[in-house]
């Protein structure tokens, strides 16, 4: 039974008081031009009060076409840094490290939010998206730097990079989104060029003391959950970035949706092929990889103290909290001080929500999702 009041220490240097991390969560909160505003500011500032070891900022857009939502925290022009400092100052007074999360949305910025077609590694109809042309692949790859570099210079730890859910680094590692036929399409190595130029570019810009991540998922947007453990060989395999973020859904599922005990497995599935995935959860497919030094942390369904437990007893080395976060801003120090922990039962009342810092238009976005707030 591992202790859940450790200090982590990256590759980097940085340590981290606990192994508890603020997933970046979408929150609607700030204002439409991207600056920070006092109710995301305090969304945020009570999480790191919390005693969560790390406050991830929700997924921050690195280019004003790449916005994904209304209200979404921006980090892609200098208008931003005044906000963003304030925000990781106090971030830090509670000892906990300030991370922003660089986000693009790719073909899934609604077009009426960001008033031009959506742009993607190669056109698609059904979002209405166009291609980008290799000279705008290498000014968003440029983009992302830039950003954080500027997230540098408003006093953040570090960075993750997220190439998870169907966003746009998500859209150029697909096979059946990504239909370039340049240097960034094609082969994995091809799809994947991006993501490593942005981190030998990060880590050029930013120094070998900045906080470096990487965000994926194995699965949805045309992911494949052998390509993203390669991938995953492969960051590791670099030394330059700190830890991985594996958004997994379900920490406890099987890929792609299979159980062992559906009656109709075979009817959906290559036995030969798909055997040893069943065979194996989610999480094991990746707890089972050699990390070396750099650091694990998995999302997904992870809910309780026991919860928490068993997937650092997995191997995790620290775990990211989203739901559970939101309902109690201290999750880190409920569980830490009493292991069986187990947060409230949804759906709950706008009263809770809004004495756990949750503001008005975060409490209505939650509305979209059945059954976490009350009538």
């Amino acid at each position: 039974m591992k202790k859940l009041n450790e200090k982590i220490i990256f590759p980097c240097g940085i340590s981290m008081k606990n192994p508890f991390m603020l997933a970046p969560l979408t929150n609607t909160q700030s204002f439409e031009d991207g600056c920070l505003s006092d109710d995301e500011f305090n969304w945020l500032v009570m999480r790191s009060k919390g005693d969560f070891g790390m406050t991830m900022s929700c997924a921050s857009h690195v280019q004003e076409i790449g916005k994904g939502f209304p209200g979404q925290l921006g980090i892609f022009d200098d208008v931003h840094i005044e906000g963003l400092k304030r925000l990781t100052e106090k971030i830090k007074s509670h000892n906990s490290l300030a991370v922003a999360q660089l986000h693009h949305a790719g073909m899934r910025s609604p077009e009426d939010i960001i008033g031009e077609k959506p742009v993607c590694p190669s056109a698609d109809d059904e979002t209405n998206s166009r291609a980008l042309s290799l000279d705008e692949v290498k000014k968003l790859r440029d983009d992302f730097i830039s950003a954080a570099v500027r997230a540098k210079k408003s006093g953040y730890d570090g960075v993750e990079i997220h190439g998870a859910h169907g966003y746009i680094l998500c859209q150029f590692l697909s096979s059946s989104i990504n239909k370039r036929d340049d240097e960034y399409g094609g082969s994995l190595v091809n799809r994947s060029r991006i993501i490593f130029e942005i981190i030998n570019g990060i880590r050029a810009e930013c120094g070998k003391n900045f906080l470096l991540g990487v965000r994926l998922s194995p699965e949805r947007f045309g992911m494949d959950l052998e390509e993203i453990k390669i991938i995953c060989e492969q960051l590791i395999n670099t030394q330059k970035i700190d830890f991985i973020d594996m958004s997994l859904w379900d920490c406890f599922k099987y890929p792609a949706n299979f159980r062992k005990d559906d009656p109709d497995l075979e009817k959906i599935m290559n036995p030969e092929k798909d055997k040893e995935k069943l065979e194996k959860t989610l999480l094991e497919h990746f707890t089972e990889l050699d990390f070396k030094d750099v650091m694990l942390t998995v999302a997904g369904n992870i809910r309780t103290g026991q919860d928490v437990q068993k997937v650092i007893n997995s191997g995790v080395n620290f775990v990211a909290i989203g739901r559970a976060a939101i309902v109690n801003h201290d999750f880190p120090k409920l569980v830490i001080n009493n292991p069986e922990f187990e947060p409230i039962n949804l759906p709950v009342s706008k009263d809770h929500l809004r004495k756990e810092g949750v503001s008005e238009k975060f409490i209505d976005y939650l509305g979209f999702f059945k059954g976490f707030v009350k009538d």
